[in-house]
């Protein structure tokens, strides 16, 4: 009895000991946060998508709490409404930042880019990426695999049948950079909207010659730089044979997309354009009926003299009556 008395008190005595460690401990080494973290998650759309740069939505939230300033800051997936939100919770002003959308960089349709072999492995791009060149010409190009599509949590991107190529619905896409971290080649580039939701867009990754690029796709990039000498605002660069489109230069004025003797320059979203001899038609038609009379009447003038060889007939009768 003595001997399960002591026992019970030695362990009621190491456990109050061992509480009050902890408890000094706890104190001691405790980290204060900030209850404004776990408001700012609450609005926010929980995720965890990493668009924003952040490890989660917590990350993020913790970021935006100690930055002190949301400039620079942006949830991709909630957009400006949610991050009027944490500038409410936090005192801060929500600056406005420019949308943005996923563009799928690469034009390599079936008809575009023949293939050249069968790929009979797992259907995954990382794999296929990783072990051989792809079924086409163009080892640069996508391989339609589809990884992208299931890493998309906001079903934005599919992949089209006809053209083998993945495709991104603008009204679900929240920029959130999972399909272009998924992409093993880095076709997907997250790019501004731009103004009116237009923008213009290089649809080529390869960086091989030109000739070699030709070969492999016939809408691909060849590195001529056509597009570079008539861009009048320095908004395109030509590097490793392969032209690109400053987003935050170019003014859409549309004059590289006609340059482009592949087509490789996309003007998305824009209205078509108007037949060149539609307007040179109209705008000559003026000019030529004005310019007839001008022309008609001068000649008029020099005509009345003309006739002089009639009063020469006259002396011919004097003639005849000799």
């Amino acid at each position: 009895m003595d001997l399960i008395l002591v026992a019970v008190i030695s362990l009621g005595a190491i456990g109050l000991i061992s509480a009050v460690i902890l408890y000094a401990a706890s104190k001691k080494f405790a980290v204060y946060e900030d209850p404004r973290i776990g408001q700012v998650a609450e609005v926010l759309p929980q995720a965890n998508c990493g668009g924003c740069g952040y490890p989660g939505c917590s990350g993020f939230a913790a970021a935006c709490v100690k930055a002190g300033s949301l400039e620079g800051k942006l949830c991709p997936v909630g957009g400006q409404p949610t991050m009027e939100k944490v500038a409410a919770i936090l005192g801060l002003e929500a600056t406005a930042s420019e949308p943005k959308v996923a563009v799928v960089r690469c034009n390599g349709t079936c008809a575009n880019r023949p293939r050249i072999t069968t790929y009979n492995g797992v259907r995954s791009c990382a794999i296929a990426h990783a072990t051989y060149g792809g079924e086409t010409g163009c080892s640069f190009g996508c391989l339609g695999c589809g990884d992208c599509v299931s890493a998309c949590q906001f079903d934005a991107i599919h992949i089209n049948p006809e053209t083998g190529l993945p495709e991104v619905d603008e009204n679900k896409c929240t920029a959130c950079g999972a399909c272009s971290k998924a992409c093993p080649r880095n076709i997907i580039e997250i790019r501004p909207k731009g103004k009116n939701n237009r923008r213009v867009v290089v649809m080529c990754v390869n960086k091989d010659k030109g000739a070699v690029a030709n070969k492999a796709c016939s809408a691909s990039c060849i590195g001529c730089g056509k597009c570079v000498k008539v861009c009048p605002f320095e908004a395109i660069t030509l590097e490793n044979n392969l032209a690109y489109i400053d987003p935050a230069k170019c003014k859409s004025c549309r004059k590289c997309e006609m340059e482009c003797p592949k087509g490789a320059i996309h003007a998305i979203n824009f209205p078509p354009r108007k037949q060149k001899t539609e307007a040179p038609a109209a705008g000559e038609a003026a000019p030529k009926q004005t310019v007839k009379p001008a022309e008609t009447a001068v000649p008029k003038a020099p005509q009345a003299p003309v006739a002089q060889p009639e009063p020469a007939k006259a002396p011919e009768a004097p003639k005849a009556e000799a």
